[in-house]
């Protein structure tokens, strides 16, 4: 796979440093003697657009001077200054070596002719804090990671960056930020993790294997030295979590929205490919630079509708609905939870990966990644060939360049002849409980409709206790409320009480709504982002233990079994609890954010 990178050539150069940047730019040129773009771009190099305000003429000196002092020479200040937004914390193993990928990417740009500056943007870890009143900072931490990129992005005068995101909310926070700046740009993922071993049979395990377990030693299905040996196997090392999970599902959105470099969105965090695509994607900023080709070029509506195909082509996380919406709004492209309908129609699901299939992200690397899939899925006139991306060429170009197939007695990606769904496993709900929306995950595995007695909660810790201490009964709809975007504030996942329902075996036998989100490795009958929130009045506020619940993926429809006059009793008689934070960041963004069919963004309507 290595060798079908796009920018292979600079391969040759890298950490050569003093080869002359004379040659690499004939490389460039070389490299793209079509790559000029049939639309969209300006066609005007972008070269020292921003950075030459900051330190041209006698007036900058004290600029040029501070900038001497972190390494800059004086030939330096005639190049484009290109940034290199790292993600690179010890918190969690997603991020743990994204300080070695950056340097990569730093070394491309140099050998491409710019000047890298490396900074860091912050991370946090959903797998570490679900569950506990820690993860009430993960959807903020998208907002301070665009934030922080932004900040950094404008007042250095970058002409443009490199942004390499590792968990899950990196991803999203980057694109954020590369959407509002609109500066030649070029995302890296950091790459999934290899699966875990676990028991005497060293079964594959990864993330969602331990959080399964918890449910499984409640349930006394396995003891305390088994449950501590998946706990101790079952991450190997450094990458993101291992299936079709957010980061994975991100990623190749990413990829397919033409943002990153071919296969991108499917590389081992361990591999060679991965430190190569680093390499490359400061090469390609260059190559942005000099065709004047911005973020904004690429984005387009039709940019978004090949990430939403390939996401449900891959059986893909429903935060990726969340997401793709908030980039949208970055990126001033009218994007909403009905446009994941239109197209969910027509699209399969072909992968059968984790959680609700059997494979690996890793499996699906090793057979070619995501190339293959694009190639199908755009002869097949399911995504537009004729988007441009980062690579200067469109997607058909990009695609039709690669010699990547998959071999024939793969069983990961069914043929459209064959698909594991006819069409979309993510569902936009609609209904007197979700007026405005609400999405779910119905795999079909567990049915396509289902009907119950509401046992209602007002915080995840109370739902799993419940779950835990066989409160929850077959039949139940498990209701979690006042978990939104303003009343949790901050959307918790709910992958414990999800886990906890599978390893307790009711997967089949109840149903689980929230107006929280869930984590991509959540799998069961279950419907999150349910919206208007709790919070702000929604029907989800009202409902009361024992309520009929009827969930109908095949008619979209989630209704509450009450007469209408005993729900418009019960919301006349609502009143609005007073917020769980009145100071800092979960305040903030309580205060900004934007209902979940909005994507929860924070500076709409400002």
């Amino acid at each position: 796979m290595a060798g079908e990178n796009t920018f292979a050539a600079f391969r040759l150069f890298r950490g050569k440093p003093h080869l002359a940047s004379r040659t690499l730019r004939a490389t460039l040129a070389d490299l793209f003697p079509n790559a000029m773009p049939k639309k969209a771009a300006s066609n005007q190099s972008l070269h020292r657009k921003h950075s030459a305000v900051v330190v041209d003429g006698p007036e900058r000196a004290a600029s040029r001077a501070m900038l001497h002092a972190v390494g800059f020479k004086r030939e330096d200040f005639k190049k484009s200054q290109i940034g290199i937004a790292s993600t690179w914390s010890m918190v969690t193993p997603c991020n743990m070596h994204i300080d070695r990928l950056a340097k990569e990417a730093a070394k491309g740009v140099d050998a491409a002719g710019g000047k890298s500056v490396i900074f860091n943007t912050i991370t946090i870890s959903d797998g570490i804090s679900m569950g506990t009143e820690g993860m009430k900072y993960s959807l903020v931490s998208r907002e301070v990671i665009a934030d922080s990129i932004e900040t950094v992005v404008g007042c250095e005068g970058f002409d443009g960056y490199v942004a390499i995101g590792g968990c899950d909310k990196n991803m999203p926070g980057c694109m954020i930020a590369m959407a509002r700046m609109n500066r030649p740009s070029v995302f890296v993922y950091g790459g999934t993790i290899l699966p875990g071993c676990v028991g005497p049979d060293k079964k594959e395990a990864d993330i969602v294997t331990v959080f399964e377990a918890v449910g499984k030693h409640a349930n006394c299905q396995i003891n305390d030295k088994q449950l501590a040996d998946i706990e101790e196997h079952s991450i190997p090392g450094e990458g993101s979590c291992g299936g079709m999970y957010t980061a994975n599902t991100m990623a190749s959105a990413i990829e397919a929205m033409g943002m990153s470099l071919p296969n991108s969105g499917a590389q081992a965090a361990v591999s060679s490919d991965k430190l190569i695509d680093c390499f490359d994607a400061g090469a390609a900023v260059m190559n942005m630079i000099k065709l004047g080709i911005t973020p904004r070029d690429i984005m387009t509506k039709e940019a978004f509708e090949n990430a939403i195909t390939l996401i449900i082509a891959l059986g893909g996380s429903t935060n990726a609905v969340l997401h793709l919406i908030a980039i949208a709004h970055s990126a001033g492209v009218k994007l909403g939870i009905d446009d994941f309908t239109r197209i969910g129609r027509k699209v399969p699901v072909l992968g059968d990966l984790k959680p609700s299939g059997k494979y690996f992200m890793n499996d699906l690397v090793r057979i070619g990644g995501t190339v293959p899939l694009m190639r199908t899925l755009v002869e097949e006139g399911l995504m537009h060939g004729d988007c441009l991306t980062v690579t200067g060429k469109t997607m058909k170009e990009n695609l039709r360049n690669s010699k990547i197939t998959y071999p024939k007695s793969q069983t990961i990606i069914r043929p459209l002849s064959d698909p594991i769904k006819k069409d979309s496993h993510l569902v936009i709900f609609k209904g007197n409980l979700c007026p405005e929306g609400a999405v779910g995950k119905i795999s079909g595995k567990e049915g396509l409709a289902f009907t119950g007695k509401a046992i209602v909660f007002d915080s995840e810790e109370k739902a799993l206790q419940a779950i835990l201490s066989d409160k929850v009964k077959k039949g139940h709809v498990i209701v979690i409320r006042m978990e939104g975007p303003k009343g949790g504030p901050g959307m918790r996942e709910m992958l414990s009480p999800t886990s906890a329902i599978m390893g307790k075996g009711l997967g089949k036998d109840v149903a689980l709504i929230t107006d929280g989100r869930f984590s991509g490795g959540s799998h069961g009958f279950v419907v999150g982002h349910v919206t208007p929130e709790a919070f702000v009045g929604g029907p989800i506020a009202v409902i009361k233990n024992g309520d009929p619940i009827t969930i109908d993926a095949e008619k979209r429809q989630i209704t509450l079994g009450i007469p209408d006059k005993e729900l418009k009793a019960r919301l006349k008689s609502w009143k609005q609890p007073k917020p769980r934070y009145t100071r800092g960041v979960l305040a903030k963004f309580a205060k900004l954010c934007t209902s979940a069919s909005e994507g929860a963004a924070t500076d709409k309507g400002l």
